[in-house]
């Protein structure tokens, strides 16, 4: 169904899913059906409930489901179509929705995110209070429940469970009325077709839908008779008895499907192997693509031929559909076979003939050209036969090339931001060939550093380093070190030690692993560059901030040249070396960068996207640096908006989101909303990193200054001292977090009073911050005016005039005379420093 209506009721733009399936032109009767669900769905608008249509398979749901949206289609603005079979690509689904709601694409911040912000805003009915979701073929309650949104609109759901009774109100499903099957037959068949010979096919066949369509589709395509189709179906009943026959079903549908597949064999046997196959892929939508790929004469001869003659497979295709044994789209180009007839098709088959399709399928899918996962031009590709990824029981392969499917499927999802699928289908992919192949496998290494990729994208950083760990260790005795695997599975071992706060150690590993690169790859491969990139971020968590300017840079420079680097990759390379070369204290052109590296993500990538809103994040933290506070909060209260709609307030992004939003809120003067939202953000740390990281408790020690500008400094004193006891133990006096802490704690103890150990502590760390940062860092220069302040307060002010006076000089030299910090220091007021922890 496409949009072909663009202004509904009250100006509103009226917007329909894209995959809702063609109305049947043979639908007929269900006339009382129809009532009592519509009369259902919207008795109660104060309180609208989700309806089920349940019955047994074959009866007709899913086309009482169409019919209803084509009835009804307009008294509704969006109507969404979701197969729900497999509950794991229900948020794909979802997610699809989002352009029509005016909320960012599922490339802009991935598939489980924009899923997310599709449920929220149905809720809310925003834009669009007048919906409809028909969530398809739903099968167990607990799997799905939580993705269904209960809201202004309407859900209808088909499915064969009767365990949606305890959640949602149900309307039964049953077989045709004797008078419904009368008028199908007439409208299927021939309205020539005398009454009584239609009640006796009907009766016949129970009066299931699905069966009298088969049997309807035989008669018209082959001419035969009532009689005749009557005693060849009695002919292929006794056949039926050493068949397994399906849960209520009468022998009868068995009959009618081997005598439709019987008449189907004798006008071309090759459309019956085809259909065969269809059996082993899933329900839904197949590519009539995937079959254009010869893939072996294991397939047997009458398969390869069909495979090999474009003509004669065109011709099979086509015949299935007019049998009525498959369901053939030619807007889509894609087959789609009854999960009822597939279930028949298979108990009629060897367990070996099980195992050659089955094989069969699994080299189809292997064999369809997909292109680079990591390609957004390809995920549609992926997205046609992900679904069939399961029912085909891809995981049973040992085949080297199914299982190299197999990987590029899971690296697709994680590309398109389906994390949660990704670790479900690769954890079943290895527990399958861990069992079958053993953990020394190359796919078996390769599905972990899979798998370790995405637990750290979810955020389990604890599980993403024992994953990768093992990976790499296996992929090192299996390939050796300097292989491009191990190579590439060391680049996700250093982020883990990062996101575990061992910053020492993940700049020793990640040193030699750039080694390794630059052995391996030439100077512009972008492996090597992003092997350095991740040198450089190592450099900057430990305070090495001149060195990571320098291959923050190289990196960008050689990345601005290369025409194979994706738009992501750069604006990731240049929002990097934008953050540190604010760290080193340019804070203008770092400014600069910044907007320019913004502008880029917005207009290439998307708004919201994850790299776009990073580098807004740090081009806010570079506007409050350079003093124009204004226009930093606003920005920062936007990016954080948007990070907690689209990832939830816990996710480590909207933490640091969070904290940029504090910090401009104190420097605003909005100091009691900065307090609660930095106390708020302190709790949730932990959840994503753990207790003892230093971003836990860098963002504390911003608690700790919110607590003295709010007036309550003894408060702040103690978890300033916490705090850095905490960073010395992690990471040393000689870091910037610490110095930071440092710094602010020698102001709380000089608001107490304290003066000789703030006198102390205050030396201390402007000799450190000098050797470490160098003497025009600004965070030198603070601790420099600070320094003076407390030697006036202790009667020195000779001394602390001189101090004054060089470290003015030096602020108006490096941050002009009209900055906030220069200020500050000329007024002899101690200035405050704050923590923004980086990405990982």
């Amino acid at each position: 169904m496409t949009a072909s209506r663009t202004v509904g009721r009250g100006g509103l733009p009226e917007v329909w899913g894209e995959k809702i399936p063609p109305r049947n032109k043979n639908f007929t009767g269900r006339e009382g059906l129809l009532e009592r669900l519509r009369s259902g769905i919207t008795s109660d608008v104060t309180a609208v409930v989700p309806h089920a249509l349940h019955g047994m398979g074959g009866v007709g749901k899913t086309q009482v489901a169409v019919e209803y949206a084509w009835r009804y289609q307009s008294e509704y603005d969006v109507v969404w179509w979701i197969s729900a079979d497999q509950a794991l690509l229900v948020p794909a689904a979802l997610a699809a929705l989002a352009p029509r709601l005016g909320l960012p694409p599922a490339k802009a911040v991935g598939i489980d995110d924009t899923a997310a912000a599709v449920l929220h805003a149905l809720r809310r009915g925003e834009p669009y209070e007048r919906w409809l979701l028909i969530f398809d073929n739903a099968d167990r309650p607990e799997d799905i429940n939580q993705l269904i949104p209960r809201g202004p609109g309407h859900v209808l759901i088909t499915s064969r469970n009767q365990e949606w009774r305890s959640v949602v109100e149900t309307v039964p499903v049953d077989v045709f009325t004797q008078g419904e099957s009368i008028q199908f037959l007439h409208k299927r068949v021939s309205n020539n077709l005398r009454e009584a010979d239609a009640q006796r096919l009907a009766d016949e066949l129970g009066h299931l839908p699905l069966a009298l369509e088969q049997a309807g589709a035989l008669q018209a395509e082959a001419g035969m008779s009532v009689d005749e189709y009557l005693q060849q179906l009695a002919k292929h009943m006794p056949d039926t008895l050493q068949m397994p026959k399906p849960l209520d079903y009468p022998r009868s549908m068995t009959a009618a499907w081997r005598l439709s597949v019987s008449q189907l064999e004798q006008q071309l046997a090759e459309a019956v192997e085809l259909l065969r196959c269809c059996a082993f892929f899933g329900p839904e939508p197949i590519p009539v693509d995937v079959f254009r790929w010869g893939v072996s004469d294991a397939v047997g001869p009458g398969l390869q031929q069909l495979l090999d003659r474009p003509l004669l497979r065109s011709k099979a295709i086509r015949v299935i559909g007019r049998y009525a044994l498959a369901k053939l789209d030619p807007e889509t180009r894609t087959l789609q076979v009854h999960r009822l007839i597939q279930a028949l098709l298979r108990a009629d088959l060897s367990e070996e003939e099980h195992h050659r399709y089955r094989k069969v399928v699994h080299l189809l899918l292997a064999s369809a050209v997909l292109g680079d996962p990591d390609d957004e031009a390809n995920w549609l590709r992926y997205a046609e036969l992900v679904q069939h990824i399961v029912p085909a029981e891809v995981a049973a392969t040992r085949d080297p090339k199914v299982r190299e499917f197999a990987l590029k499927m899971v690296r697709y999802l994680y590309m398109s931001g389906q994390h949660q699928t990704s670790r479900a289908f690769v954890e079943s992919f290895l527990e399958q060939w861990i069992k079958d192949s053993g953990p020394h496998d190359e796919h078996v290494i390769v599905a972990q550093s899979q798998l370790g990729l995405v637990l750290r994208e979810l955020g389990d950083y604890s599980k993403a380093y024992e994953t990768d760990r093992s990976a790499l260790e296996r992929s090192r005795q299996v390939f050796g070190p300097e292989h491009e695997r191990s190579l590439f599975i060391s680049q996700g071992f250093g982020a883990d030690l990062r996101a575990l706060g061992d910053f020492d150690r993940a700049r020793e590993h990640d040193e030699d692993v750039l080694r390794g690169h630059e052995a391996a790859f030439p100077v512009d491969h972008l492996e090597l560059l992003s092997a350095k990139n991740n040198l450089a971020l190592d450099y900057a968590l430990i305070s090495r901030y001149e060195r990571a300017r320098t291959v923050h840079e190289e990196v960008f420079t050689v990345s601005s040249r290369k025409l194979d680097v994706s738009k992501v990759a750069h604006l990731s390379f240049w929002g990097n070396l934008a953050r540190v070369v604010r760290l080193c204290g340019d804070y203008e052109e770092a400014s600069d960068l910044g907007e320019d590296a913004h502008a880029f993500g917005v207009q290439e990538l998307d708004v919201e996207h994850w790299v776009t809103l990073r580098t807004a994040k740090d081009r806010s933290i570079a506007l409050r640096r350079t003093g124009r506070v204004d226009d930093a909060l606003e920005l920062a209260q936007d990016v954080y908006e948007r990070y907690k709609r689209l990832y939830g307030a816990s996710h480590p992004d909207t933490l640091a989101a969070a904290m940029n939003l504090t910090n401009n809120m104190r420097s605003t003067g909005r100091i009691n909303s900065a307090f609660e939202l930095a106390l708020d953000t302190m709790n949730r740390y932990p959840q994503a990193y753990g207790q003892d990281h230093p971003y836990n408790h860098g963002c504390a020690g911003n608690l700790a200054l919110l607590h003295r500008v709010r007036g309550d400094v003894e408060s702040a004193r103690k978890l300033n001292e916490q705090c850095l006891r905490a960073l010395d133990s992690r990471l040393s006096r000689d870091h910037h977090y610490s110095l930071t802490v440092a710094i602010n704690l020698a102001s709380d103890l000089t608001a107490l009073g304290e003066l000789d150990t703030a006198l102390s502590l205050s030396e201390d760390t402007l000799e450190r911050s000098r050797r470490l940062l160098g003497e025009t860092h600004p965070l030198a220069l603070g601790c420099a005016a600070n320094l003076s302040v407390v030697l006036r307060r202790r009667g020195a002010d000779e001394q602390a005039e001189e101090l004054q006076s060089r470290t003015i000089a030096q602020y108006e030299r490096v941050r002009g005379h009209d900055h906030p910090d220069t200020v500050v220091a000329t007024e002899g007021r101690q200035l405050d420093f704050d923590f923004d922890p980086p990405p990982i």
